[in-house]
């Protein structure tokens, strides 16, 4: 792994930590379907308490995957993508590279194979 890719990995822990967790997954599918919603209407949705969804959606907060914003009472959540799409940038980096090493040990291996005959 470069530095550069070392370097965009670190903000990216955040989000593959946060998504780990099933419960945070679907929350996170959930807002993408809806648009927005409160931790109310999630929990509706999930077997599991508001408090629990509301401590879930912290941490997809602290990740940079939702954000909340107050409308009167509510606190209303919504999906930001830019964090999601660093990470799939990041993955994508680092497929290429193990494509691009995996490539030059097949060449190595063809070429050892050929020396050999």
């Amino acid at each position: 792994m470069t530095d550069e890719q070392r370097g965009a990995a670190e903000p990216v822990d955040s989000v593959l930590v946060a998504l780990a967790d099933p419960t945070r997954r679907q929350l996170l599918q959930l807002l993408a379907a809806q648009g927005e919603a409160t931790a109310t209407t999630l929990a509706e949705r999930l077997p599991v308490s508001r408090q629990a969804v509301v401590k879930h959606l912290a941490v997809l907060d602290a990740a940079g995957l939702v954000s909340g914003g107050r409308v009167g009472r509510e606190v209303r959540y919504t999906v930001r993508p830019a964090a999601l799409d660093a990470t799939a940038r990041w993955m994508a980096a680092l497929a290429t590279d193990w494509d691009r090493q995996l490539a030059a040990i097949k060449r190595a291996a063809e070429a050892a194979e050929g020396d050999a005959r």
